[in-house]
């Protein structure tokens, strides 16, 4: 027989800043954390995804980062590591407001229940629910490209959710595959203690002179929500601006540490090649390729569309209105987190009023 589940209005998959926001929200509203909803989340400690950032990245070296809703984050020391900064940040703010955060909780899997509730299973038991608020963000999903000749490399092979540091690539000659904020943070880092660095993309990147105000941060917003309304899979908010020009990377540009190369055609066992003869030795392969959505929870659903995504009217799923997704596609930034986790109870609270609790 299976495991009679607890009963509550809302579920919140994921305690990043999302997942935060939305539960600060859900008690902002009335609801009481552990009677009237839940939050779930399977990292080991409060942090999100930061707690996994790799220790060279201080938390004065990190960009974008929103203070979340009702509490600033004030006196932090930017020589500390972002992952110390913020993942104490959000500790306090769990404790302030009473969170009530579950960690460490796996959730296998979310299906139909009965009387109109989803039945969501975990590693600490069952819960139904009428809402559920999926902030579950991407790291846990990073993307590896697959190349003909990739096993028979003899060297190493990571990716950017693996990276230590730069100290880790001493002496060695690392191709760094990615032309995105991270590709291009790590390979400045590395090319410092490396023998050689190789950088390759797959599309020219794209640099951004100048400021970067509201209106390039809604046209860039807008690409994304385009996508996500449509049921294709997002790109990133980070994708669509384009990479900014500071003075570290014009400095990196004028000793030929971003002389880009198109994308290899095979990985051979000492490194990678092209297929008009061009090969580059390598020791390592950092592969900066980015993340997917971490949605493979919500499969016995059937919200994915033949596009490959979730097709999205704000917040909620177009397919299930009692399925609301946070740092997905347009709101997978700090500052679109926040926002999201108050539209999204604005709705589940609507939701929570019209529909009768017992069908």
């Amino acid at each position: 027989m299976p495991a009679a589940a607890v009963d509550v209005d809302a579920v919140v998959v994921g305690a990043g800043q999302a997942g935060l926001s939305a539960a600060y929200h859900l008690r902002r509203a009335g609801l009481e954390a552990d009677r009237d909803f839940v939050v779930l989340d399977h990292a080991p400690r409060p942090g999100g995804a930061w707690q996994f950032r790799w220790p060279s990245l201080t938390y004065g070296r990190v960009h974008g980062m929103h203070a979340l809703p009702g509490m600033e984050l004030t006196g932090a020391d930017g020589d500390r590591p972002s992952a110390e900064v913020i993942g104490e940040y959000f500790a306090r703010y769990e404790d302030a407001f009473g969170l009530r955060v579950h960690r460490p909780v796996h959730v296998a899997a979310v299906r139909e229940g009965d009387g109109g509730r989803l039945r969501v299973e975990t590693s600490e038991g069952p819960y139904a629910t009428r809402t559920l608020i999926n902030a579950t963000g991407t790291w846990d999903r990073p993307f590896w490209p697959r190349y003909p000749g990739q096993e028979t490399f003899r060297g190493r092979q990571l990716h950017t959710a693996q990276y230590a540091g730069p100290g880790e690539f001493a002496g060695l000659r690392v191709v760094v595959v990615g032309g995105g904020a991270s590709g291009t943070q790590h390979l400045l880092e590395i090319a410092e203690v490396a023998a050689g660095t190789t950088w390759v993309t797959r599309r020219e990147p794209v640099w951004r002179e100048g400021p970067f105000g509201q209106d390039e941060g809604r046209a860039a917003v807008a690409l994304v929500e385009e996508r996500v309304r449509r049921g294709l899979p997002p790109r990133s908010v980070v994708s669509v601006t384009g990479l900014p020009l500071n003075d570290a990377l014009r400095e990196a540009r004028e000793r030929g540490v971003l002389d880009r190369l198109p994308m290899f055609d095979r990985v051979t066992p000492s490194g990678v090649a092209w297929d008009d003869g061009r090969a580059v030795a390598a020791d390592a392969i950092l592969w900066a390729t980015g993340f997917r959505a971490a949605l493979d929870h919500l499969a016995p659903l059937r919200l994915r569309e033949p596009g490959g995504g979730v097709r999205m009217d704000g917040t909620r799923t177009v397919r299930d209105e009692r399925i609301h997704l946070v740092g997905y596609g347009p709101s997978a930034s700090t500052i679109g987190a926040n926002r999201a986790g108050r539209a999204a109870v604005r709705q589940v609270t609507e939701l929570l009023a019209r529909v009768p609790a017992a069908a």
